[in-house]
């Protein structure tokens, strides 16, 4: 290769590189934005010119703003909310990934084809429908209304339907020879070898559940039920927002979910980058 040739290759690259970190900077900087302000006074936010740094970084807003809300019961709530939805579309939606990818019964690709367009329904369609199911039962201000519609996902399904497509056959016919049923084939094969696929599954369904804010505000009136999106929205009033409270009480809900993706983005990147591929 002939140096001009090398030399065009690295102005590519260097251009390339730099064009990206552009781009991760115009991403990232709402959330230093965030983190600025909650580290400011109260007056120092509606400064103009604005500044970017506090003149003096006020690290007792965390503190505050952690106590001017019942915080802990809001991160409880939250905590169970989120592991009942992650456990539920595990569970579920495997069930059912397994019966469309594997099984073999009349109307199932028709069926499976009916499931996917409800993707194109708005969730606002489905939110008085939803809330009037609630009310039917009695599970206001209860667990069961906040986390009993995010236990199943349609996008869930399909999901994990493509990947257990990528599972060799063969594995299950020898499992069979064995003797194995489909429960066992199920729980011993299928779901071992797609650990990638539920790890995906699982973040997507923790960062859903953990930010979730209007279905939490609609079906909860008691402050000791709400969730932590919830509790953040609560520092805003009709007439004035406290932002550097509600800025820093926002970095402390934000950082459970970048601590999951960051211990699980091996098997996030895995599970994506494998799903769809036929084995």
């Amino acid at each position: 290769m002939s140096t001009t040739s090398k030399s065009g290759n690295e102005k590519r690259s260097v251009a390339a590189s730099l064009g990206v970190l552009l781009l991760a900077l115009t991403m990232i900087l709402p959330f230093l934005w965030m983190l600025s302000t909650s580290l400011m006074g109260e007056l120092e936010v509606y400064q103009f010119p604005p500044r970017f740094l506090p003149s003096t970084f006020r690290w007792s807003n965390f503190t505050e703003a952690l106590t001017l809300q019942p915080f802990g019961r809001f991160f409880l709530n939250t905590a169970i909310v989120a592991a009942a939805s992650v456990a539920g579309q595990l569970l579920f939606c495997s069930m059912a990934a397994y019966a469309f990818a594997r099984l073999r019964f009349r109307g199932r690709d028709a069926l499976f084809r009916a499931y996917l367009a409800t993707m194109m329904i708005p969730a606002m369609v489905t939110l008085i429908p939803a809330f009037l199911l609630i009310v039917r039962f009695g599970w206001m201000n209860t667990y069961w209304a906040l986390f009993t519609p995010m236990i199943s996902s349609v996008w869930g399904i399909f999901l994990l339907r493509q990947f257990f497509q990528t599972i060799p056959k063969d594995l299950e016919d020898a499992a069979r020879i064995d003797g194995a049923s489909e429960v066992a084939i199920f729980w011993r094969i299928i779901l071992p070898l797609s650990r990638p696929a539920l790890a995906t599954l699982g973040i997507f369904a923790f960062m859903g559940s953990w930010k979730d804010f209007l279905w939490p505000l609609i079906v909860t009136n008691r402050t000791d039920m709400r969730t932590v999106e919830v509790g953040i929205a609560n520092f805003s009033s009709m007439y004035q927002t406290d932002w550097p409270h509600q800025m820093a009480a926002a970095v402390v809900v934000m950082l459970p979910i970048v601590l999951v993706f960051f211990f699980a983005q091996r098997y996030f990147v895995r599970g994506i980058t494998t799903t769809g591929m036929k084995g």
